[in-house]
């Protein structure tokens, strides 16, 4: 039962909230161990790691990020350091989750900390400024959790208190109850939307794991791309099915509902076979809540709920897509495939549909083609990405792959 947690923070300025996280993990049965990413001060309480351990992890010293006179240069030294010693702590099986407290300072070194251990070991950041935009979502580990530290900047009181034995109390259940990821069978990522947009790992999931499988779906709005990219980044994947890479589109457009610069290039990256697709390739998605961007303000609207909606893409904008996802393909180092179906992408745009337009999705499955480099499979299906057809392709590759040893054979 995991019940080991760390416990990390500037333990000199913080030495109440920080004392007050580690008697309520205590008192729940848990243990504790201490980390003090402090520079000037000492801690008020004793500590299992203090801050010259913390600095020598990073190959430097507290003498030297005092020297530095500069608390960004100084907090980045107990960042790093921090973050290789957690890393560390987690692979020996001495932690079994985690919990940072901190200001802008402690939560920037946080997103460090909580990013050094792998998804399924809880990580917990009781910040001032949790939800905030000022966190930028690429420092967002998938399995994050966070509480706002409400009322505790400054001295223990009941209303922070409520925040404080909360995160405490979480942390330790959730080391008790994690289940991390089994490695126990091939695991296959696949990226789509709701079932109101795309179908096709409805019948695609429970046959990828009669063949011995694990099929990990992943919501391509944003955050749910970026736990997707990094999971290939750590070679997580046997196979990826990328089948709904809209957000490439959504960067390219400046929306603020992105996976990043790199969506659709760390399984190239690795080698790792890929089958991909064009689903939803003609929107791009928007903050439900924010002004349309100018450049949109003609554009065909369609409001999927209050906080997200789409816009159709223009032919010159589907072609510039198009281009993109070829150039990324191109750097992969793996086999792939690329299935184009030629009756639709979406369930908005099959015959009949509201937003139907075969003139545009021909020209842009054109400028795909024209664009691949040509170590790309390209395949031609005569049918929509929701049909039973789309599915069966998807397969056919699949085994075809693990006939001629490109897959383990489950």
């Amino acid at each position: 039962m995991g019940n080991r947690i760390l416990v990390a923070g500037t333990w000199d300025t913080k030495t109440d909230e920080l004392g007050y996280i580690r008697d309520v993990i205590r008192a729940q049965g848990g243990e504790v161990l201490a980390m003090d990413v402090s520079v000037l001060g000492d801690p008020g309480q004793p500590v299992d790691i203090d801050k010259h351990a913390v600095a020598a992890a990073a190959g430097s010293s507290i003498a030297a990020a005092i020297a530095a006179q500069d608390e960004n240069t100084a907090m980045q030294i107990m960042a790093l350091g921090a973050a290789r010693l957690a890393a560390g702590l987690h692979a020996e099986g001495r932690i079994d989750g985690l919990i940072v407290l901190g200001g802008t300072m402690g939560t920037d070194l946080a997103l460090d900390l909580c990013a050094a251990l792998p998804l399924g070991v809880p990580k917990y950041v009781v910040s001032t400024v949790s939800f905030s935009p000022m966190l930028p979502p690429e420092r967002l580990p998938a399995d994050i959790q966070m509480i706002l530290w409400a009322g505790g900047l400054y001295g223990l009181n009941s209303i922070c208190k409520a925040a404080l034995s909360q995160a405490a109390g979480a942390v330790l259940g959730a080391a008790r109850a994690a289940e991390p990821p089994r490695r126990d069978r091939p695991l296959i990522g696949m990226t789509s939307f709701g079932k109101t947009v795309l179908r096709y790992m409805v019948p695609l999931k429970p046959a990828l794991e009669a063949r011995g499988f694990e099929v990990a779906v992943f919501h391509a709005t944003g955050m749910g791309g970026r736990a997707f990219e990094a999971l290939a980044a750590e070679g997580a994947f046997a196979a990826v099915m990328d089948f709904a890479p809209q957000e490439v589109g959504n960067h390219l457009f400046g929306s603020a509902i992105s996976a990043g610069p790199d969506r659709l290039t760390a399984a190239g990256r690795r080698g790792i076979p890929q089958i991909v697709s064009i689903g939803c390739h003609d929107l791009v998605d928007l903050v439900g809540w924010h002004p349309r961007p100018a450049r949109f303000a003609d554009s065909t609207f369609h409001a999927h709920n209050r906080i997200l909606s789409s816009v159709v893409l223009r032919p010159d904008e589907r072609r510039a897509v198009a281009r993109s996802l070829a150039e990324r393909l191109a750097q992969a180092r793996g086999p792939v495939t690329l299935l184009l179906p030629q009756q639709g992408a979406h369930e908005w745009d099959r015959p009949g549909g509201p937003l139907r337009d075969p003139a545009a999705l021909a020209e842009f499955l054109a400028e795909l083609r024209q664009a691949c480099p040509p170590q790309v499979v390209l395949r031609d299906l005569d049918c929509h990405i929701n049909d039973p057809g789309f599915a069966d392709a998807a397969l056919a590759v699949v085994d075809g792959w693990i006939t001629d040893g490109t897959l383990p054979r489950p």
